[in-house]
């Protein structure tokens, strides 16, 4: 079919140079990615130094904490100086009675060691060493400095509950201040409210006070002014 025959072109034998050679440059090669790789790797593991600043803040001062002072006297009462401590003088009614007094019952018992004659003339035995005089009945005393306080009479000035607040089924308490005089009845012009659950209770507190009546308290036998602190409760009664 084909009269002439084409003879392939032969391959050429590589030789044992070429072969070592070969080898060399592939070594390079792969030494030179070797160490381009952990070169690489030292790079993104080497920690990147910050500088790091530091500000000096000043601490804020607090303010000292509030000293627990006394609660200062109202401006419109002023208090009366204690009684000395001393003694009482019995005094002979000029007129004998005929006839047996009527005993009230709400008077202190005469105690006998306001007649011991020791301490202050016109003083009481319960009286406060270095006192001032005698008993001034124009100015109202502290609890403390009575010998018999102040009592409500039971039954009088009953307060009227807001109707407000009782169909809101609501309850509270009043601490009022005032001054009940020698007669047992309250001094007009001395109500203060010291503490308050309700402006509507505080107002029926105020409203019922001129209707109650009270026991005057005692020093050295003598009725006086008081400064009273009463507290007032309102409170419903809860059916079951």
């Amino acid at each position: 079919m084909f009269n002439n025959l084409l003879e392939s072109k032969p391959k050429k034998q590589r030789t044992i140079g070429g072969l070592v050679l070969s080898g060399v440059i592939h070594a390079l090669v792969i030494t030179a990615a070797v160490y381009g790789t952990l070169q690489a790797k030292e790079q993104l593991e080497k920690p990147k130094a910050e500088k790091v600043e530091f500000v000096d803040m000043k601490k804020k001062e607090e303010p000292p904490p509030p000293k627990d002072e006394p609660k200062p006297m109202p401006k419109d009462v002023v208090v009366a100086p204690p009684p000395p401590k001393g003694f009482q003088v019995p005094i002979a009614p000029i007129k004998v009675p005929d006839v047996l007094p009527d005993i009230d019952l709400s008077k202190k018992v005469t105690d006998e060691a306001d007649f011991t004659g020791k301490g202050v003339q016109g003083g009481t035995s319960k009286g406060v060493v270095g006192g001032t005089g005698p008993v001034n009945t124009d100015q109202p005393y502290f609890e403390f400095q009575v010998e018999k306080q102040v009592q409500q009479v039971p039954g009088t000035g009953n307060m009227r509950y807001p109707e407000m607040l009782k169909s809101a089924n609501i309850e509270g308490e009043v601490l009022a201040q005032f001054v009940v005089d020698e007669t047992g009845h309250y001094e007009p012009g001395t109500f203060k409210v010291l503490k308050s659950s309700h402006d509507l209770f505080t107002a029926a507190v105020k409203n019922a006070l001129p209707n109650m009546k009270f026991y005057p308290a005692e020093v050295g036998g003598r009725k006086v002014k008081q400064l009273v602190q009463q507290p007032f409760t309102f409170t419903l009664t809860k059916s079951e």
